[in-house]
């Protein structure tokens, strides 16, 4: 990463300044300020570029009577770089090869008490987490107690149902409960699930695994994913001509890793 902070940039003698590189600064989020001014000026050189390239083919998309900068760059992208279609052997090669991506969703069905307490408040947690060891030892005993624990004790609205959380698939709850429930098996959970909201007590009435999808069913997502990983390897290659084309001063752009051909 290469970019004197004194000098402005250029691209085949456009002078980008100094000052338009600190206005962009803002939407380029980094580690450093020299890094997020490098990822500024690498943007606007490539904006640069474009607009020069869409200028020399005469393509020029207006909005309301000005130049809709965005939608030239698409039409630019639409006209000069070719992109091949996936053929279905390399999406049944791709189906072969990660099976794992392609079952239905799990699903369980559970019920919870929820014993709240404030994620900050140590010394509540640790008691809290003592009393749904014990609830959950009263359950050991006898399941049957659920419905009404749920009714004394729980801090969700679920106890009005016995504590009843339906069928969740992945996505449906917090991450760090998902993660936890959907590794039980049926039954009690004989330990308290922590989360940031406090300590529940889980019994899981139903699970449902994933099962494996036919590649009927799923060609038509993966030829999209497919044909979007072939675009963005071709829009990248086109923007690194781009650049290898041009006088570009002022940057040392490292176009194998510049974050804006990616």
């Amino acid at each position: 990463m290469d970019l004197n902070d004194s000098d402005d940039v250029s691209v085949n003698h456009f002078v980008i300044s100094q000052d338009d590189i600190s206005r962009e600064m803002q939407y380029h989020q980094a580690e450093t300020p020299e890094a997020a001014r490098y990822a500024a000026a690498e943007a606007l050189v490539i904006r640069e570029l474009m607009k020069q390239r869409a200028e020399c083919a005469g393509i020029s998309i207006h909005t309301d009577g000005k130049c809709d900068e965005e939608a030239t760059f698409s039409a630019l992208i639409e006209a000069e770089v070719q992109v091949p279609e996936s053929a279905e052997a390399e999406c049944r090669r791709f189906f072969d090869n990660n099976p794992q991506r392609f079952c239905s969703e799990a699903i369980v069905e559970a019920r919870h008490i929820l014993l709240a307490v404030p994620p900050d408040d140590m010394d509540a947690r640790v008691a809290v987490k003592k009393t749904a060891v014990a609830l959950i030892e009263k359950l050991v005993a006898n399941a049957e107690l659920f419905d009404d624990l749920a009714s004394e004790h729980s801090a969700c609205p679920s106890k009005k149902t016995g504590g009843s959380l339906g069928q969740l698939s992945k996505g449906s709850t917090v991450e760090e409960f998902e993660r936890q429930v959907f590794a039980l098996q049926a039954g009690l959970c004989h330990s308290p699930i922590e989360t940031r909201y406090g300590f529940h007590i889980v019994i899981v009435d139903r699970k449902i695994d994933g099962r494996p999808l036919p590649f009927d069913v799923v060609k038509d997502k993966i030829s999209s994913y497919l044909q979007h990983q072939v675009k963005h390897r071709a829009v990248r290659n086109y923007l690194q001509r781009l650049m290898a084309d041009a006088s570009i001063s002022g940057i040392a752009l490292d176009q194998a890793k510049s974050a804006h051909v990616q």
